[in-house]
């Protein structure tokens, strides 16, 4: 299976007045075809500003890039987005035509003085110019129709405060999709939705993924979710990538205690709610600078002086399962 995407090594700053916040350090990863990489962690832990730089939408200043790289295609078109110019004519097409990205929040993502249909037709003119009207309807009706809003033709001139949360999000799938995109990032697209409509979600985006043949990034702060979604999973905490693996192996052997304590803190039908076990604390404010392992203070299997001055190297096992932890020197 080829890669379709590579992150190597890529730190990034925020400068701002208050100081340095080190959003990023030395995050590695890869993406295959027609795979589901799930990214897990809790707020603040660089889940969405890893995509953002993937896609060039991070504010630069006061985001930068330090070092590392982002190559998209690197057995093939070896594209290093991280040195092009984010607003030039290749990084445009880069977005929507390769990469496109499904928002945590539609509501806000979609502009209240244009109907869907309008916002929908307007990304596919822009990067398919050699379609006709005809044919630019045509493809966002059937796009609107496959994602399940029904009487597309007439939910087309709607406006977004016209739609429930359910199928704002099915539109902005649809949208996603309009460029037929090789990677598609879903920035925890469920959040705001009830149980029921986030199961037909992502049943939606399972079967997009199938029939569009391509790759998803999957992010979310629920490792039950990503569990169930993903291929492979990808553990953030503070701007680190503390454990990644297949699905399967993190989830039934999580080697991070860190992703232990995400397991643990699931609640589970048959127990009661006075045994929900909480990860103690919260991740440390973002300008802090560690130099040991920045899950030391919540850490329940903490050894000691190494954990806390030490920064913990990256291991990696014959099955691909990888964690930075002094546990697993």
């Amino acid at each position: 299976m080829q890669r379709i995407l590579e992150v190597k090594d890529l730190s990034i700053n925020f400068y701002l007045r208050e100081g340095v916040v080190h959003a990023l350090t030395d995050v590695n990863f890869e993406v295959f075809e027609n795979e589901t990489l799930g990214v897990i962690g809790e707020s603040g832990s660089g889940k969405s500003v890893t995509v953002q730089s993937i896609l060039g939408i991070l504010s630069q200043p006061p985001a930068k890039i330090v070092s590392g790289s982002i190559r998209f295609e690197p057995e093939s078109r070896n594209l290093e987005l991280n040195l092009l110019p984010t607003y030039g004519d290749t990084y445009r097409n880069v977005r929507w035509n390769d990469i496109s990205m499904i928002f945590q929040e539609p509501m806000s993502s979609f502009s209240p003085l244009h109907s869907i249909g309008d916002q929908i037709s307007e990304a596919l003119t822009l990067h398919r110019p050699e379609l006709s009207e005809t044919d630019v309807l045509s493809v966002c009706l059937g796009l609107l129709e496959k994602v399940g809003i029904p009487s597309p033709a007439m939910f087309f001139k709607r406006y977004p405060h016209e739609f429930s949360g359910g199928m704002r999000q099915r539109a902005m799938i649809a949208m996603a999709l309009v460029c037929n995109p090789k990677i598609l990032i879903a920035d925890e697209p469920t959040t705001a939705l009830d149980v029921t409509i986030e199961a037909q979600i992502l049943e939606l985006l399972e079967s997009i993924k199938s029939e569009f043949n391509m790759s998803m990034i999957y992010i979310s702060h629920d490792l039950a979710v990503i569990g169930e979604i993903s291929d492979r999973i990808l553990v953030m905490y503070f701007g680190r990538v503390v454990e990644s693996g297949v699905a399967d192996e993190v989830i039934d052997n999580p080697l991070h205690p860190y992703t232990r304590a995400l397991l643990k803190s699931i609640p589970k039908i048959d127990q009661p709610i006075e045994s929900l076990d909480p990860i103690e604390g919260s991740i440390p404010s973002p300008f802090e600078v560690h130099t040991g392992c920045p899950f030391y203070s919540r850490c329940t299997e903490r050894l000691g002086e190494i954990c806390l001055r030490q920064k913990p190297a990256h291991k990696t096992y014959n099955n691909g399962h990888t964690v930075s932890c002094h546990l697993h020197a």
